[in-house]
């Protein structure tokens, strides 16, 4: 007797939660079928070098920029000092390279990413500090 109440009780769970799970996904403000209030968020991974990592002034950095449609969309920044970047379109993902301004000596600087997008709510800022020393 008690087998047929629990197969119904996970069977109006399981309603509930995929109703809220497809609400979730829709978007905000209303309406669920709009691609224009969906977006899909830049992911930016493989820092080098690594967080806290020594390096001399004038170094190379990289890292890499998923979900970017085009390269003039990502800003780096190091200490608020714009950094001039290349980009490799790797067909998946840019490869974005740059280098630490040389001017930066014997401090600790974020390496500071911010990916605009169409929508600013699917903007993405994200970065990582490294330690520069005397040269």
């Amino acid at each position: 007797m008690k087998t047929p109440r629990l197969l119904a009780i996970f069977f109006i769970a399981a309603c509930f939660s995929t109703v809220n799970a497809s609400e979730h996904h829709g978007g905000h403000g209303g309406g669920g079928g709009g691609g224009e209030q969906s977006c899909v968020k830049p992911q930016l991974s493989k820092f080098t070098p690594a967080h806290l990592a020594s390096v001399a002034p004038g170094s190379a950095f990289s890292f890499l920029a998923f979900n970017v449609s085009k390269p003039e969309q990502i800003h780096v920044t190091v200490k608020t000092i714009p950094v001039e970047v290349t980009t490799e379109n790797k067909d998946t993902f840019f490869l974005v390279k740059g280098q630490l301004p040389t001017e930066l000596v014997n401090t600790a600087a974020r390496i500071n990413i911010k990916v605009n997008s169409k929508i600013s709510r699917c903007d993405v800022e994200n970065g990582w500090l490294v330690k520069i020393t005397e040269k």
